[in-house]
């Protein structure tokens, strides 16, 4: 269930800190009724910043086999991988 809280409780700093790292989940902050913030906590940021980051890699390559570009084998790619950092 989402947390929502209005605008007005931003003022309870502490509280909402607290919230937010206990809950780990964005808190809508809502302004005349109205959706007009997201808070979280840092580590909940930084996780949807890497789940972004891999969603963005797989569109970007989704795309480029789109537009022509070919596969790779993924046992070959890791072998060269491994060769190029480990010898």
């Amino acid at each position: 269930m989402p947390i929502i809280v209005p605008i007005k409780d931003l003022r309870n700093t502490t509280e909402l800190s607290n919230l937010a790292h206990k809950e780990q989940e964005p808190i809508f902050v809502t302004k005349n009724g109205y959706s007009d913030l997201v808070v979280m906590s840092s580590e909940l940021y930084d996780k949807f910043a890497r789940t972004n980051r891999i969603d963005q890699a797989i569109y970007e390559s989704e795309k480029d086999l789109l537009n022509g570009g070919k596969p790779k084998d993924a046992e070959k790619v890791f072998a060269e991988l491994d060769m190029k950092y480990f010898g």
